[in-house]
């Protein structure tokens, strides 16, 4: 798998990570919220991580 692509499936992670955000402000939530945090912490954990290691260095 080539660059490119791995960048064009994390753009693809980042436009969703918007729908659990949205989830999270449902009222009626329950103890789902405890997952939808997790998952929204996770995920992004693994953007800045990916973030750090595929971005070019600035300077």
């Amino acid at each position: 798998m080539d660059l490119q692509t791995i960048r064009d499936r994390i753009d693809l992670i980042r436009a969703k990570r918007d729908t659990l955000v949205r989830l999270l402000e449902q009222p009626d939530l329950g103890t789902l919220r405890i997952d939808v945090n997790q998952a929204l912490e996770e995920m992004d954990d693994l953007l800045e991580e990916f973030d750090r290691t595929f971005s070019p260095e600035v300077g």
